[in-house]
């Protein structure tokens, strides 16, 4: 509503007198609706980039490089096995001791394990456990029984890999620690009284809960009172190495070897 006056004109017709500040906008103009900008046609809106992790994988893994969010990764599938090797297994459990080893993630903190590692072409999963164990530490073992089996997804170098590692409990038949393997910090014997403490994974903590019912059963009943061994045949092709750590650094000058020492 307009605040000026209105007055009669000579041909009848009123005439408004509107302040300058007022622009006058025609019926038509009035009537269409001014036109939102928009987007035009076979222009989308860029697309952001997503950088993928996994909860499960180990400290200092690779998450490879960034993909389009709507894009799919390749999943494998990758099969592994380790063990648990124990030190004066027929001793009371005071005695027992337990080689393991050790990675810095990538804070620095030191991450005990135990030793595992991938299946070869024409290995069955206990050769696999044994070859692990004395590669990773320098102990020699011989499986005696089946602790269970862990599965995991991560990601790593553009794959998302499903891993199973199969463990075992293993008796030590001799070796010196050792800590040669470029993927292991250090290795060390840890009272088996002590690896609910200093394994940093909660499923391999369930396995050492395993191997103590084992062994009790070993030592009342006999080695025929063990659960028979689970089936494995050998793998029949290589299969990928994805890795979920980074190995340690080679420093010049580092003379440090085997030697570590055997057990008490």
């Amino acid at each position: 509503m307009l605040d000026a006056p209105v007055t009669p004109g000579e041909c009848g017709q009123a005439h408004l007198s509107v302040p300058a500040t007022i622009t006058w906008v025609s019926e038509g103009e009035r009537a269409k609706p001014r036109r939102r900008r928009g987007r035009r046609r076979g222009h989308s809106a860029a697309v952001p980039l997503q950088q993928h992790s996994d909860p499960n994988a180990d400290a200092g893994s690779d998450p490879g490089p960034p993909r389009r969010a709507g894009s799919r990764l390749r999943t494998v599938h990758e099969v592994s096995a380790g063990g648990l090797v124990v030190d004066g297994i027929d001793r009371p459990r005071e005695e027992q001791l337990a080689a393991l080893i050790g990675r810095l993630d990538r804070r620095g903190r030191m991450i005990w394990s135990l030793p595992k590692g991938h299946i070869e072409q024409g290995e069955t999963a206990e050769q696999t456990a044994i070859r692990e164990v004395a590669e990773e530490t320098g102990i020699h073992g011989h499986v005696l029984a089946a602790l269970g089996s862990i599965d995991y997804w991560f990601v790593t170098e553009g794959r998302r890999v499903h891993k199973t590692v199969h463990h075992y409990l293993l008796r030590f038949s001799g070796g010196e620690l050792c800590d040669e393997d470029v993927e292991v910090t250090e290795v060390a014997w840890v009272p088996i009284t002590e690896l609910s403490r200093r394994l940093a994974y909660a499923d391999e903590r369930k396995l050492a809960n395993v191997a103590h019912e084992l062994i009790a059963l070993l030592q009342s009943d006999g080695p025929g009172a063990l659960p028979p061994l689970p089936p494995s045949t050998p793998a029949v092709r290589t299969q990928t190495h994805s890795r979920t750590r980074q190995s340690r650094r080679e420093t010049s000058g580092d003379s440090r070897g085997c030697g570590c020492g055997s057990p008490p």
